[in-house]
């Protein structure tokens, strides 16, 4: 039997995916559902959102509509607790579970192993719970965890 507290699971495509994958298995233990951006790599998520890429004449249309997105399959599934090894999508869930008291926890990316990402500084200063991966990144992140290889 699944406990009450209700998970998402969000990333981007590519890398960042596939290390939310490595989380999955915390769907068999908690009710939750998967969210990530719709690209043309076949993956197996609940939720596929806009991918609005680096940059270029079109991102604050996409990011407009991915916020829009998001607040959509957030407001059906109401989740406790949002979980994401990053980047941009995360940003919509990050504003969510400040608007909502929901608990964010995001996760530095396994590729940093000696310094930071833009996104993670950003994200250290609004996650609930802010969990590297290399001990090296606690100059830079002296209030997160250091919480080994999730691989």
């Amino acid at each position: 039997m699944k406990k009450q507290i209700k998970i998402c699971l969000t990333s981007a495509a590519g890398g960042h995916f596939e290390q939310l994958t490595c989380l999955k298995p915390l769907l068999d233990i908690y009710d939750g559902f998967v969210v990530t951006a719709k690209t043309n790599v076949d993956v197996k998520a609940d939720y596929f959102v806009t991918h609005t890429g680096i940059g270029g004449k079109h991102r604050l249309i996409k990011t407009f509509k991915l916020f829009r997105e998001v607040g959509k399959i957030l407001k059906k599934e109401k989740p406790d607790v949002i979980i994401t090894t990053g980047t941009y999508i995360s940003l919509p869930f990050m504003v969510y579970a400040k608007l909502h008291k929901k608990k964010f926890i995001y996760i530095e990316t396994f590729a940093r192993i000696t310094n930071t990402t833009r996104a993670g500084k950003f994200m250290y200063k609004y996650a609930d719970l802010f969990i590297y991966q290399w001990e090296p990144l606690k100059a830079f992140y002296p209030k997160g965890v250091y919480g080994g290889s999730i691989y």
